[in-house]
């Protein structure tokens, strides 16, 4: 295979609602759009694959310029070159994590496209349907019961709800949603907001409420193993880490420190379809649960994480719904969305096309 080309431009989509988290806000997707021409130098076919690179500051470090210009410089670096493996040729972008993702899942569509096969199964899977949660962000409560309200008629029934930032508020939004939506079940994410403390006390406040509640994603910061150990051991729910864990180093250490129950894949955090396996493969391999679930994204980065779990076979939560949440998609394919039911398509890369 030769590399044709290398693309990328901004791709900033507008969202329904203020996404707010414990430690961000985004009105509009700050991601990076790239597309790499390949080229079967033995029949001279070519193939354009499609990867988003998506950033969420300051949940990573880099922002949607400095996700294009990584790419820019990497497109000087890779085009004409002659490939047979895709993941030596990110090594360059090691330090950009987002852009290297972006670049990967661009190099790993075009090489499934070219090779007539769905992406999933070249990475070992084959496409199933996925059950997705939505996520109901931090705002006014009677807001947010609203949005539960609307999601639930059409089929939801597992909200993640963002916490972290004011405890009182956290209760008064989830009893509101709770009353709304009494059958609903919740998988709560502080995105590092809380101490070991503030983070029991929701739990407590959250079952004294009556809410069925499935997991506590990340609840405590990101260095602060020994307080997301108290909370794994103290809590009564499996604890997901998310922050804490960007790679196979960071797993390590939260396995050693007994700090969660299982952990979130993210192919901007771990730098890649390829690498976001590896983490769950060895997650798996210590007993841990998973999560598959993205930054702010579309469609294509939707789809993409969405061939990890299928490569995976076994995920307990499903958290692929942030096109859900955008004014428009700028996308199409890769799975047929009936309610919560992501039904992934058959065909070849990841079947996402952009739309005219």
């Amino acid at each position: 295979m030769r590399i044709a080309a290398i693309h990328a431009s901004p791709l900033s989509v507008p969202l329904r609602e203020p996404f707010v988290i414990a430690s961000a806000r985004m009105d509009a997707t700050r991601a990076v759009l790239v597309q790499v021409e390949l080229e079967d130098t033995r029949s001279g076919k070519r193939a354009r694959g499609l990867g988003e690179a998506a950033a969420l500051p300051p949940v990573t470090s880099e922002d949607q310029p400095d996700v294009l210009l990584a790419i820019e410089q990497a497109a000087r670096e890779l085009t004409g070159i002659e490939c047979r493996e895709i993941d030596g040729l990110t090594e360059l972008l090691t330090g950009s994590p987002v852009a290297r993702a972006g670049l990967e899942c661009a190099l790993l569509d075009a090489w499934a496209r070219l090779e007539r096969v769905g992406l999933c199964k070249l990475l070992g899977g084959e496409p199933r349907q996925l059950i997705s949660d939505i996520t109901l962000p931090i705002c006014e409560p009677a807001r947010m019961a609203e949005l539960a309200v609307d999601y639930r008629s059409r089929g939801f029934r597992h909200f993640k709800v963002k916490v972290g930032k004011s405890l009182d508020d956290d209760i008064r939004a989830l009893r509101a949603v709770h009353a709304r939506v009494p059958d609903a079940a919740y998988r709560l994410d502080a995105n590092a907001g809380f101490s070991a403390t503030q983070a029991l006390a929701l739990l407590r406040l959250a079952r004294g409420a009556g809410l069925t509640l499935e997991c506590f994603e990340q609840p405590c910061a990101r260095a602060d193993l020994e307080g997301m150990a108290q909370v794994a051991r103290e809590g009564g729910v499996p604890v997901i880490a998310d922050e804490s864990v960007r790679d196979l180093a960071d797993l390590t250490q939260v396995v050693d420190a007994h700090a969660a129950h299982g952990v979130n894949l993210k192919l901007a955090k771990a730098g890649g379809l390829l690498a976001a396996l590896a983490i769950g493969r060895r997650a798996r391999a210590h007993g841990l649960q998973l999560m598959c679930g993205g930054m702010v994204e579309t469609r294509l980065g939707m789809t993409a994480m969405a061939h990890v779990a299928c490569a995976l076979e076994a995920v307990e939560y499903i958290d692929l719904d942030t096109a859900f949440l955008l004014a428009e998609d700028p996308f199409e394919g890769g799975y047929d969305a009936h309610g919560p039911a992501l039904q992934m398509r058959a065909g070849a890369g990841l079947g996402v096309t952009k739309r005219p």
